[in-house]
């Protein structure tokens, strides 16, 4: 069995909200982990012909791209200075509640309408170098012509470089199509992403199950257990992004276009085959357990079947010990010169005779 991995240490769902409390509905204040780095806006503005990436240093240089030809999209790394949040309110029109739904780091994933733009919030899940599931929550909107993209934090490389690789490349129908595409772009590699962390538990419950069947010890159900915890949360994260995907299938918006809901269908596709898998995992280390279980439970009646044998065996040589032991002075046994050989050997024989017993009824198999 390989190194234990560590279980993931789930962050209390309540940090920061107390910063919130008495405030208005839609004042955004960050909840969640602490971070103090800086936040980073990258833009992409692209057309069938040309692009435009760079880091910008203030949001209002997005304001001049507003109704250009080709789609603007902006991501923004970090989502804890919430004046860089407002600026981008301000300039796109997005509403406080929405900002404030950014800036909350534990949302459900769930998707809502607005006039003139949808909102869309999901969890990119990867797999950290110490073997961790490192969560991210991901806001998206979708407007006319552009696309914001809300992360956590800032770190070199994430499941979007895929897309970006895209657009650079102008591989695909990426850079011939619209807003819509681009978004179900991002969701789509959100959603690959998980095939890739199922894979690591998969290989992960291979050496468990391995361990299980072969010598389990209590490491083995700390293990299992571990991984439970981390199944519940996979299935906490993955199994509202269904209906995030349904939503915008049905969305009367205008904003999605019909020609991308048969790419929209296919992500739901991987949705439902992703669930699958995380129920398939669930159900596999339910039976682990019940065979770690009955590991113990036949271990311990192996060691009572032998241990109950051998003192059937003492109980007639303990008996033939106690007569020759009393203490009678007329003991006709006693006063043989072969006599104590003589209660060896009905000692050997005895034990002989019922092991050999014992086979033959496979008490000893």
């Amino acid at each position: 069995m390989k190194t234990k991995k560590p279980a993931r240490k789930l962050r209390p769902i309540f940090k920061g909200r107390k910063a919130k409390t008495g405030l208005p509905p839609g004042s955004p204040v960050h909840i969640g982990e602490s971070r103090t780095g800086a936040v980073e806006v990258e833009l992409v503005r692209y057309d069938e012909a040309s692009l435009d990436e760079r880091r910008i240093n203030t949001v209002s240089e997005c304001v001049n791209l507003k109704g250009m030809p080709g789609i603007t999209w902006v991501n923004v790394d970090g989502v804890h200075d919430v004046d860089i949040l407002k600026s981008v309110g301000d300039c796109f029109g997005l509403h406080p509640l929405v900002l404030e739904d950014i800036a909350n780091t534990d949302q459900r994933p769930k998707m809502e309408e607005y006039e003139g733009y949808i909102y869309l919030v999901c969890r990119m899940l990867s797999i950290s170098k110490s073997g961790e599931i490192a969560s991210e929550q991901v806001s998206v909107i979708i407007g006319p012509g552009f696309v914001l993209s809300f992360q956590e934090e800032e770190k070199e490389g994430d499941v979007f470089d895929r897309v970006r690789d895209r657009i650079k490349a102008n591989k695909g129908k990426i850079r011939k199509m619209g807003a819509d595409y681009l978004a179900y772009a991002l969701l789509d590699s959100v959603v690959d992403n998980y095939f890739d962390v199922l894979e690591t538990f998969g290989e992960r419950l291979d050496d468990l199950e391995e361990a299980v069947v072969g010598a389990p010890t209590r490491e083995t159900v700390r293990e299992i257990q571990a991984l439970k915890k981390e199944m519940v949360f996979l299935r906490r994260s993955i199994w509202p992004l269904r209906e995030v995907i349904s939503g915008l299938l049905r969305s009367e918006t205008g904003l999605i276009a019909d020609g991308t809901h048969i790419y929209l269908r296919d992500v739901y596709d991987h949705t439902v085959h992703i669930m699958d898998t995380v129920e398939t995992f669930r159900d596999m280390l339910s039976g682990m357990l019940d065979i770690y279980l009955s590991s113990l439970s036949n271990r311990m009646n192996e060691v009572m079947k032998v241990l109950t044998i051998i003192a059937t065996i003492f109980i007639p040589l303990t008996f033939l010990a106690g007569v020759y032991g009393m203490n009678f002075k007329y003991l006709p046994e006693l006063e043989l010169h072969w006599g104590y050989f003589a209660f060896w050997g009905i000692c050997f024989a005895t034990a002989v005779g019922m092991i050999i017993y014992f086979k033959r009824k496979h008490w000893l198999n």
